[in-house]
Formats: C-alpha cells, structure tokens, sequence
C-alpha cells in the first residue's frame, strides 16, 4: 500500500469540492418517480484510504439509491461464489458500446449479456448465486452490500416501490435472457432481486468505504474483514474501467485513468488500487446517466493526487 500525506488529500477535496460545487447542468433522473424528488442541490465527496482514514465534505452522509453501483457489490457477491472464469463465460467482460438498458445490445449478441454492468448483465449476474428463491438470493446480495460498506445498509421501501411499479423495460430483458438460455433462475426472479438491490440507501461515505475495500485488496479498511478474496479482486476494477460509466466509459479512462462506477441516483466511486477510494454525490445527470458535480469533484481529487494508473511512477 502507498500511503499519501492526509493534508494533501484535504487540501485536494477543499479544491475539488469548490470547483464541482460551482457547476451547474444535467438534471435529475425522472423515470424512476422517487429519484426525481431527490433535492438537486445535494453534493458530498468523500475519500476512505486503506488504513481506514475518512476524508469528507458536503453532503458525504446523506442517504442516496445506490442505483447501478450496486452491480459491482453484486458482481462481488458472484464471482466470490462461482468465481472469475465462470463469471466471465457466462455473463462477459466486454462493453457493449450502448446505453445501460439496452435491448439491442442482447439482439445483437444471441441474447446474451456482455458485461455484468449492464442491466441484463446485472440480473444474469443475480441470478448466478445458489439460492431456493428470491428471498435467498437477496440476502446474499444485501449482506455483500453490508459488508462492503461497514455498515447496516437498508433497503428502501419508498425506492423499491417505485423501481418495481415502473420496471417494465427490465422485465422484458429478463424474459430475452432466458429465452437465450443466459438466466440462470427464474426470469421475475432475477429481474424483483436486480430491483431491490438496486433500491438500498448509501452514503458518498459508504461508496468511498466500498471503494477502498477494493483497493486494499478486499480487505474492508474500516472493519478490517476480509470481504473479497485478492485475486478477485483485479476482475472487479477490470469491469469497472471498461463499462462503469455507461457509455463514457472510455472518456472516463481516458481522462482519469481509474476504475469507476455511477448510478443514477447520483453517486460515483472511483477505487485508485493500493492507494485510496474516491466517492461523490450529486443528483443532476448528464445525458449518458452520470453524475456531473460528481464527475468532475473525482476527477480533481484523482488528478490532484497523481492517481491516474497510466501513469508511469
């Protein structure tokens, strides 16, 4: 692990926080009737480094959707159960260069799903894990939530009902997938699993947690548990960076050079391994679906503290 002088990460987060805060653009996601109501002016940035220090401004503690972060922590839970070569042969590990609810991107590929981070990805994903029914199932993926983030995550109500009553576009993937033969249980199953997972409340804070147990190697920094075995570890980040924010996934590499997630209710982590993890929060999305006052607060801490992994020393 390479510790970083904690002043030089407070003096990044003060920068990076001032700047992110003065942007304006994108707007909340709408099609899902609770993330629409979520206050806009919200923003937090938090930084966990492996040796457990918490680093944080602004909203950093207000509870959020996880959204499509929870793909990683359900990909965690999956591949710690069947591990990274069948994850790999039965789900993919390739971006599909299209938005995150595609139908085509399943048309065009005998129905089946190219990346866990993905929504037919995801819920194939789900569906992997050995379970008696859907009750089980989500158990599993709940206590990964859990234990990545060091804390007691709930799910909300209040989220779930409105995923589950407006899920139709999912339900409709699920039923591609099985008719390819690339859903592993039931189809409704899957699809009622994927929508809770979808639906639990975090924190910038527990994002960066989550982010920081990744880069320590699975080892959480805070509750010093072993979450993830190391070599799976590698597998996870490499899924990331090819298709964690959907479809500027690239841009994002390009620019920034660390593995990373967004979902739509506003939260990004960006995991820099060894080092440190580096979440934000902010509602209103680009048109792609990521956060833009949490892109750009992540993108300068990581700039300012030399993170980018292309980097040569």
């Amino acid at each position: 692990m390479i510790t970083i002088d904690p002043s030089h990460i407070s003096t990044s987060l003060d920068a990076a926080y001032a700047t992110a805060s003065a942007l304006t653009g994108g707007k909340n996601a709408d099609y899902i009737p609770y993330l629409a109501g979520v206050p806009s002016g919200l923003f937090g940035l938090a930084v966990v480094t492996p040796d457990g220090q918490v680093h944080e401004r602004g909203d950093a503690r207000y509870e959020f959707a996880i959204e499509s972060i929870s793909k990683v922590l359900t990909l965690a839970a999956a591949i710690e159960e069947v591990g990274p070569e069948q994850l790999r042969a039965k789900i993919g590990a390739e971006p599909t260069g299209m938005p995150f609810n595609s139908v085509m991107a399943l048309e065009m590929h005998d129905d089946r799903p190219l990346s866990p981070l993905v929504n037919a990805g995801a819920m194939a994903t789900a569906s992997l894990l050995t379970a008696a029914n859907a009750d089980e199932r989500w158990a599993k993926i709940l206590a990964m939530q859990i234990r990545l983030a060091g804390r007691q995550i709930r799910l909300s109500d209040e989220v779930n009902t409105s995923e589950q009553t407006t899920n139709f576009h999912n339900r409709a993937i699920a039923w591609l997938l099985y008719s390819g033969g690339n859903m592993f249980c039931d189809p409704m199953e899957a699809c009622d699993v994927y929508t809770r997972q979808c639906s639990t409340l975090v924190t910038a804070v527990d994002l960066a947690t989550i982010g920081a147990t990744l880069a320590n190697g699975g080892i959480n920094p805070v509750t010093r548990e072993r979450v993830l075995k190391a070599d799976n570890v590698p597998p996870i980040l490499a899924e990331m960076m090819m298709e964690g924010l959907y479809d500027t996934s690239g841009d994002w590499a390009f620019q920034v050079g660390l593995p990373a997630k967004s979902g739509v209710g506003g939260g990004l982590v960006a995991v820099a391994p060894g080092r440190l993890a580096i979440a934000g929060f902010a509602p209103p999305l680009d048109p792609v679906g990521n956060s833009v006052k949490a892109q750009a607060g992540v993108a300068a801490v990581a700039k300012a503290l030399g993170l980018n992994l292309f980097r040569s020393a």
